[in-house]
């Protein structure tokens, strides 16, 4: 019987051999399952090709407005989804991170612009127009961005905190109108300050910039409040509140 619980006990030998295979064994760190990751990749995703799109200008009638236009709204739309579902500091994170990534992306556009050409390669001049680093643009853009969309973030949770969970809506377009009208604002003023007359730069504020983007957000309300439901529904939204 002591012979039966004696061999049934691991052995020293035997406990030794387990912690060496625990040791080399491989280890990962697991992996989200959250949606928070994939709506940031969106975002900056979105950001990066309203920024490369936004160096054409584009005129409609009377009313002139750059190629960013037509994606950047979406940066709004998702910046909603974030601050509602995750709140203002996840908000701030998935700014930063469109912001840096952008400051990297010109950049390495710029390098690779002044770097000399292959002798095959004809289109060096094209790629610099398009990509190449305009200091005056790119600032213009990332501090519309960073103002822009950290007050759209704002506006909406601080709406949001003071009367809760009803009325998304609300909350959505004044969180919008704020935030497009700082980022026009700003956008249009560095960039195109000096270049434009005062009523040329108060048109493409307001019909090329602002009004434009507001009425894509508000016509993307529907969708919006969609993503959001579902969003909320996966994420297991309020179950941990205590």
């Amino acid at each position: 019987m002591a012979k039966s619980e004696e061999s049934l006990s691991p052995q020293p030998r035997d406990l030794e051999k387990n912690a060496s295979t625990a040791a080399n064994a491989a280890i990962f760190a697991r992996t989200p399952r959250g949606l928070f990751d994939i709506c940031v990749i969106f975002f900056v995703a979105f950001l990066l090709i309203a920024n490369i799109c936004a160096t054409k200008a584009i005129q409609i009638g009377p009313i002139v407005f750059d190629g960013g236009a037509i994606l950047f709204p979406l940066t709004y739309v998702l910046g909603d989804v974030i601050s509602e579902v995750w709140g203002l500091k996840a908000a701030k994170r998935a700014i930063l991170m469109g912001f840096v990534i952008s400051v990297m992306a010109s950049l390495t556009f710029w390098v690779v612009g002044m770097l000399p050409p292959e002798a095959s390669y004809q289109n060096n001049e094209a790629f610099q127009s398009v990509l190449g680093f305009v200091p005056r643009i790119v600032i213009a853009s990332m501090a519309g961005y960073v103002f822009g969309n950290w007050l759209n973030a704002y506006v909406l949770v601080k709406i949001k905190e003071r009367w809760g969970e009803n009325n998304l809506w609300v909350r959505l377009v004044t969180s919008t109108l704020a935030g497009e009208l700082v980022d026009s604002i700003i956008f249009c003023t560095i960039a195109f300050g000096g270049i434009m007359s005062f009523s040329q730069l108060l048109i493409y504020i307001f019909l090329g910039g602002y009004l434009y983007k507001c009425a894509v957000e508000i016509l993307c309300l529907p969708f919006t409040y969609l993503v959001i439901a579902r969003v909320k529904k996966h994420e297991r939204y309020g179950l941990d509140v205590h």
